[in-house]
């Protein structure tokens, strides 16, 4: 009797097993070697091949949720430091330790102006090693930093030794070449962020490594919300020792200015309610809660509704005084950007039409907007409550979102494995979707989207998922962008691609075209409604419907004709060029009027009502359109040609000449 073949099951439970112990990829790569080695068979040696590809990708997306893990609790531990510290010596030293362990750079640093010497000093460093680079003071405008500090924006560079777009001296050179640093980020600390960088910089926070390195936009977003944090903070601390120096000077005054007693316990009371408010808040961060409990607590603190709206002017959340939630309706978007704009310039909340606003930032970016509904300004303790309020909630926005990116692109492998090979596992596909949170069993539309601005495509979807009330994934494929939304109710594929054409838009800044497919369930359905949205987003592009949305039904048996990119414009002029020229040249009406006959049934009579003509009128254009076109016009064959090319010719966007 025959030995039997080995089998691929003990190598599937070695990748298990090392999957489970964090075993570095090299030992899962050598699974498959080691299971070549046994002879396993062909087919099961394919099967674990692709199982150990499939080990490698999920612990390739097991250490970044780790990475994201340690990054949000080093945010969240930075809160916590600078609650807890007053001591403006304290709040530095853990402002710079934080962004070091943020970004796992070799050294962090911060510099402060020197306002009395007019030039800038390193203020604190974290595992710097050169005194000469420690005692480091530079004038103005000088090295990155003084670009920084100029345009109130954030600059990285991956060699700062090779970077010719700042101004290189040799104090800084040296101190640089010292230190033996290389890749360098700069964010600036400002009191409120603006166009142009007229917002106050009040310092600049470094990052910095001692080999190349390119540092990645979600870096640069996680340090300068750790700036903008930090920037609240410094300023409160300064702001309380400054309170405590004036409350000693007004005690020593007191038996003489009685009256300014009375000012300075307000202004103390509004001080320490500040602080309280200011560690409330901090608080919520803490303990993971989200931008609905910030509203709550902002609101019974100021006494007057609060609304959260998206830069589009969705509400994202809505609370009274009381704590109480209320539907809020969608913020007209041009009043809320120019709001956002005035309060991003003056980096301060702004009065406006019986509103308080004021815009949430990540960096430049326009994340949200605080909408205060009360008739009357705030005073200056409740304005940087509010403003504070403003910084918390979009540390609290960019988490999420973050989070969500992270789930998105995990979820957006399926999507791909789902349109690529949907028939080879069914099973296992539905399967993985709920594992992920995506019930494919359930209804969903399927919706494919394209752009000039491809670049653009992919963040604008994510942001249209994730702020709004829409429950779906997207992920990129075949150039462009594909998106699975939960059919909620009675939805219908065309006012949803439509409805998401418009809104990704404005999300992209640049015309978007979405076809529609759908609703479909399973993973065979949802492939084959993905091929259709496909096919209907090619007819969309040669008629020239960019920016439109649309689905297969909408466009008719065209859809079908055109969905493998016929010459549109070609056709159209060959079976109607001679009437399109006769009526530009003349002014006469033979494209309409073959239009309305053909649309009549051939009936001369219905055609003369449609036209608002006498019926030797009719008879007379199609006597000269039989000149044009030929004899045989009205054949069948011929007919359905030109019956096909008029429809063209109206969908493609330009209406027949003579038309009143």
């Amino acid at each position: 009797m025959p030995e039997p073949l080995p089998s691929a099951a003990p190598h599937l439970r070695r990748l298990f097993d090392l999957l489970a112990d964090d075993a570095p990829a090299e030992a899962l790569g050598a699974v498959s070697s080691q299971a070549r080695g046994d002879g396993v068979p062909a087919d099961e040696l394919a099967e674990v091949e692709r199982a150990t590809a499939t080990a490698l990708r999920i612990r390739g997306a097991l250490r970044q949720h780790r990475r994201r893990e340690l990054q949000l609790t080093a945010l969240f531990d930075t809160a916590g430091d600078l609650a807890a510290s007053r001591d403006l010596d304290d709040v530095l030293k853990a402002i710079v330790r934080r962004a070091r362990m943020l970004l796992g750079t070799d050294t962090a640093y911060l510099t402060l102006p020197d306002e009395e010497a007019g030039d800038t000093y390193m203020r604190v460093t974290d595992g710097s090693v050169s005194v000469l680079f420690q005692r480091l003071r530079l004038e103005l405008g000088e090295g990155l930093g003084g670009l920084v500090a100029q345009t109130a924006s954030p600059y990285a560079t991956p060699d700062y030794r090779t970077d010719d777009r700042f101004r290189h001296t040799r104090n800084i050179n040296a101190g640089v070449l010292d230190e033996g640093l290389v890749a360098i980020l700069g964010v600036p600390l400002l009191l409120g962020s603006s166009r142009g960088g007229t917002g106050k910089v009040i310092g600049v926070l470094f990052a910095a490594d001692r080999a190349p390195r390119v540092f990645s936009p979600d870096e640069v977003a996680l340090l300068c919300s750790l700036a903008a944090h930090a920037a609240i903070a410094i300023d409160t601390a300064r702001a309380l020792a400054d309170t405590t120096s004036a409350l000693a000077e007004l005690a020593e005054a007191n038996a003489e200015l009685a009256e300014a007693n009375a000012s300075v316990r307000a202004h103390s009371a509004a001080m320490q309610r500040a602080e309280e408010s200011h560690d409330r808040l901090t608080d919520l961060v803490l303990r993971g809660r989200d931008v609905t409990d910030v509203a709550a607590a902002v609101a019974g603190l100021l006494g007057s509704p609060l609304t959260i709206h998206d830069p589009g002017g969705r509400p994202l959340a809505a609370v009274r005084p009381d704590g109480t939630g209320f539907a809020a309706d969608s913020m007209d978007a041009g009043w809320l950007a120019e709001a956002a704009e005035e309060s991003r310039t003056g980096a301060r909340a702004v009065h406006r039409d019986g509103r308080v606003v004021c815009a949430v930032l990540a960096g430049q970016e326009l994340l949200a907007g605080l909408v205060l509904h009360r008739g009357r300004p705030l005073d200056d303790s409740d304005r940087r409550l509010f403003e504070r309020s403003a910084v918390v909630t979009g540390l609290l926005l960019l988490l999420r979102r973050t989070v969500a990116e992270t789930e998105n692109r995990i979820r957006g492998e399926l999507i791909a494995d789902l349109l690529t090979d949907s028939g080879r596992d069914p099973a296992g596909l539905a399967e993985r979707g709920r594992r992920l949170g995506i019930d494919l069993d359930r209804p969903h539309l399927l919706l494919v989207a394209e752009t000039a601005a491809r670049e653009r495509l992919a963040p604008a979807a994510m942001r249209y998922l994730f702020g709004g009330d829409i429950h779906g994934v997207s992920a990129e494929h075949a150039g462009a962008v594909v998106l699975l939304v939960e059919a909620e109710g009675p939805a219908t594929a065309g006012p949803a691609a439509r409805s998401a054409a418009a809104q990704l838009g404005q999300l992209a800044q640049s015309p978007v075209t979405v076809a529609a497919a759908g609703p479909a369930r399973g993973p065979r359905e949802l492939a084959e409604a993905y091929g259709e949205a496909a096919r209907c987003l090619r007819a969309m592009r040669v008629l020239g419907r960019t920016g439109e949305g649309a689905c297969v039904e909408e466009l008719g048996f065209l859809g079908v004709v055109l969905g493998n990119a016929q010459d549109v414009d070609g056709f159209v002029s060959a079976a109607l060029g001679p009437l399109l020229e006769y009526d530009a040249q003349r002014g006469t009406h033979l494209v309409r009027t073959l239009s309305a006959y053909f649309g009549a049934g051939g009936s001369l009579i219905r055609a003369k009502d449609e036209l608002h003509v006498h019926v030797n009128t009719v008879v007379q254009r199609l006597d000269r359109i039989q000149v044009l076109l030929g004899r045989d016009w009205n054949e069948p064959d011929r007919a359905l040609e030109l019956q096909l090319a008029l429809r063209l010719h109206l969908l493609s966007g330009t209406r027949p000449t003579g038309t009143r």
